[in-house]
């Protein structure tokens, strides 16, 4: 990750049941963003049926950039339609960031 400041994309969301095609199409979703002009980098994690997925952007424009890709638009309505109950986005500016590694 670069140095602050950056964009977080905070993606949290509860499944439907059954993959319908899910995982493959996420994939390819998380491939695609990471050839996006201002794309650095995401974390992801699901457990108990709760999933938290946060993609680092290098500035609002570069998150306006993704959300225009003509596929990413295809996933979202069909988030919508199949595999997402609900769903909840936040977009945040990282001011400070810091880390430990043994």
């Amino acid at each position: 990750m670069p140095e602050p400041p950056y964009y977080a994309v905070i993606f949290t969301s509860r499944r439907t049941e059954g993959d319908n095609g899910y995982a493959e199409r996420a994939a390819e979703m998380s491939k695609l963003a990471a050839e996006q002009d201002g794309y650095l980098g995401e974390q992801s994690a699901r457990d108990d049926g709760l999933g938290i997925t946060v993609s680092y952007w290098r500035d609002e424009e570069a998150i306006v950039g993704w959300r225009r890709n003509l596929e990413h638009t295809e996933s979202r309505r069909r988030g919508r339609a199949d595999w997402y109950e609900e769903f909840e986005v936040q977009v945040a500016r990282v001011e400070r960031s810091y880390g430990f590694t043994r």
